[in-house]
């Protein structure tokens, strides 16, 4: 501990800041500037090592190079008296630890916080530089809401030779390791490839700041034992608890926490500069996929159009109920095909998989790629002209399938099953999966697939898949009449129109509405359901 007054080189000590893994930071005036900055006395261990101060000078240069309004700067390395400090930016007042110590931050003020943590990550990132210890204890919040953050690559400049680099040698957790708070500290924020002491990059900056955005919006840090090792291995086998998330929160962010937050690093966000595009269209106001249909239809100006719409419909409606009573038909014999024509949603492209339809009938599920290159699950309901993707279904793959009550579609995606509620919010993911080739949804809350083998089945909630107890292989699985037992069915292309729907002649597809109007009757009578209905797509 360096008393008050104590002079290295052109600084002199004025107060002790605090403590911590890499060092003790006292503030200190510049006799040469006349400003006020911060040092940070290196460890005596660290500074006795020769050959990993070497490489901590070599890291420094590179880290004093980064010049961002929300990265903390570092001036220079002074050495005075066998002493090794950092000369660094001071930053006034309380770090977001501190602010987190008195309750959750409320959404309007953590979002902001988190997109300027963003910002300097993506500026870093882009330079070749990982924070690799990124917490709230490392993240001032200036009394102008500005965010500086700490330490800044120091982890890896102050750690042993990278080839034999383990958790043990961090340099947070390997110095004082009596100090509980910080092993604490440290071990809850890193990512399950630290925490095996695999190699990392800039992924385990992006588990961070998940960490740390779930724990602004909480209040409560997202893993946490009673001891480092409690800790470590809540990281690397639990989840957060994501109930815990404020009612409020946007469906973007809480598919932005689960993205950040996933254990292995290839299913986890590439880029921390896709969170910063989430947190802005959350910021903009721009609405959730979900919402957007409800706010739409909740305007002013919506509702006086349904208004006059309804009133006009009234005559026509009682017009048709009278034809129907006079002019009733026999019930048909059998049913007949219902063809009609869907063009896609501008800038997207066909993946080649078959659509589904919902076993009401009301609503069409397929696989486009969009603008972007990545693969989404759209859906469109059939009394509607527009389809829309749903959040969180990045790189889906194959044929999805729909639950009985056609509330929820199951679809593959990055080497998992997964489900997700036609309604909105994050996709769940059921198991692990190689190949699936096509699935089918019980009534009994049992989920079929085939992965070209003998069908597996798993429960709807997830879980380990097991073979299905009838033993049959086969692609594309149905589910009999009784809606719990798979049946025998060849693979087709078509969707479907149930035995009670009212034959309909075939009709020219009508490019106005993008499908014909004796579809369209049909599918808002409800009785689209699933036999023989064949769609097509085009581009036009």
């Amino acid at each position: 501990m360096l008393n008050s007054g104590t002079k290295l080189g052109s600084y002199e000590v004025v107060a002790p800041i605090g403590a911590g893994g890499m060092g003790e930071v006292y503030r200190a005036r510049d006799s040469k500037l006349g400003r006020q900055v911060a040092l940070k006395v290196l460890p005596e261990e660290f500074a006795r090592d020769t050959n990993r101060m070497a490489r901590f000078e070599r890291e420094a240069k590179l880290l004093a190079s980064l010049n961002h309004p929300n990265i903390a700067t570092i001036h220079g390395l002074e050495d005075s008296g066998g002493i090794r400090a950092l000369v660094m930016e001071l930053v006034e007042g309380p770090t977001l630890a501190d602010r987190i110590r008195q309750g959750p931050i409320p959404m309007d003020e953590a979002l902001p916080i988190a997109r300027q943590i963003c910002e300097a990550l993506e500026y870093a990132h882009e330079r070749g530089v990982v924070h690799r210890d990124l917490k709230p204890a490392n993240v001032k919040v200036t009394p102008d809401d500005a965010v500086k953050i700490l330490d800044f690559g120091l982890a890896k400049a102050l750690e042993g030779d990278p080839a034999s680099a383990d958790i043990a040698t961090s340099p947070t957790i390997s110095r004082m390791a009596t100090q509980a708070g910080i092993l604490l500290g440290t071990a809850a924020y890193m990512s399950p490839e630290q925490a095996k002491a695999k190699p990392v990059d800039r992924r385990a900056d992006i588990w961070a700041f998940g960490c740390v955005l779930y724990e602004m919006l909480t209040g409560k840090m997202a893993f946490r034992g009673e001891t480092v090792t409690d800790t470590l291995a809540a990281v690397i086998k639990e989840d957060p608890d994501w109930s815990l998330l404020p009612a409020n929160a946007p469906t973007r962010v809480r598919v932005l926490l689960q993205r950040c937050l996933q254990k292995d690093p290839k299913q986890r966000l590439r880029d921390i500069g896709d969170a910063r595009i989430s947190l802005d269209e959350v910021l903009s106001g721009a609405p959730d996929a979900n919402a957007a249909a409800a706010s739409a239809a909740s305007s002013p100006g919506s509702r006086r159009l349904w208004l006059i719409a309804a009133i006009a419909a009234v005559p026509v409606l009682a017009a048709a109920y009278f034809a129907f009573l006079y002019f009733r038909p026999k019930p048909p014999a059998a049913a007949e095909e219902v063809r009609f024509q869907i063009s896609l949603p501008e800038r997207t492209t066909f993946t080649g998989s078959a659509p589904s339809l919902s076993p009401d009938g009301r609503t069409l599920a397929v696989i486009l790629t969009g603008a972007d290159g990545k693969s989404r699950l759209w859906i469109r309901s059939l009394n509607a002209l527009d389809a829309h993707p749903l959040e969180g279904t990045e790189g889906a793959n194959g044929w999805p399938f729909w639950s009985p009550d056609s509330k929820s579609i199951a679809f593959v995606a990055m080497g998992k099953l997964l489900k997700i509620d036609v309604s909105g919010g994050p996709p769940q993911a059921l198991c692990d999966v190689g190949l699936v080739l096509g699935g089918a949804w019980t009534s009994d809350h049992k989920i079929l697939f085939s992965p070209a083998g003998p069908l597996l089945e798993i429960s709807e909630s997830g879980g380990q898949p097991s073979s299905a107890s009838t033993g049959r292989t086969g692609a594309f699985p149905t589910i009999l009449p009784d809606g719990r037992h798979p049946g025998r069915t060849k693979s087709t292309c078509g969707l479907s129109i149930p035995p009670r729907a009212p034959p309909h002649p075939t009709q020219r597809p009508s490019r106005a509405s993008g499908w014909s109007r004796k579809a369209a009757e049909a599918a808002r009578s409800g009785a689209a359901t699933a036999r023989n209905c064949s769609i097509f797509l085009t581009t036009a």
